[in-house]
C-alpha cells in the first residue's frame, strides 16, 4: 500500500511538474548592450517584470533571453520594459527618458541606442 501511495505521489509531482514547463515561454530581444553595467541593469529590473522566471543577458550577441508566463506578460510587453530601461529591443527605441538616467559609461557608450 505505501509503494503504491508514493508511486501516485511521484507521478502527481512529475504531472504538475511537466504542466508548469509548458506554461514557460521564451523570448529573445536583441539590443545594444556594450557592458557589464548594462547586464547589471537589465537582469536586476526585468527579473521583476510580470510572468519573468529568467533573464540572461549576452554581450557577444546583444540579445536577452527571457523566460516568462505567457498568461502573465506578453513580448511586446516585454520588449516595452526593456526600452523603459533605457534601452533599445528589437525595433522599440530606447526611451529617452530613460536613457538619461543610465550611468555616464553608459551614455558615453551608446548603450541603449540603435546599432546601425
Amino acid at each position: 500500500m505505501k509503494t503504491l501511495v508514493l508511486s501516485l505521489l511521484m507521478m502527481s509531482a512529475t504531472f504538475l511538474h511537466a504542466q508548469d514547463k509548458k506554461k514557460v515561454a521564451e523570448l529573445d530581444i536583441r539590443t545594444s548592450t556594450v557592458c557589464d553595467m548594462c547586464v547589471k541593469t537589465i537582469e536586476e529590473n526585468m527579473i521583476y517584470e510580470k510572468g519573468v522566471k529568467a533573464v540572461r543577458v549576452d554581450l557577444e550577441t546583444n540579445m536577452i533571453h527571457v523566460e516568462y508566463d505567457a498568461k502573465k506578460n506578453t513580448p511586446e510587453g516585454l520588449r516595452l520594459a526593456v526600452t523603459k530601461l533605457g534601452y533599445y529591443a528589437d525595433d522599440l527605441a530606447a526611451d529617452p527618458k530613460a536613457f538619461t538616467n543610465l550611468p555616464a559609461c553608459c551614455q558615453k557608450e551608446g548603450c541603449g541606442q540603435k546599432a546601425e
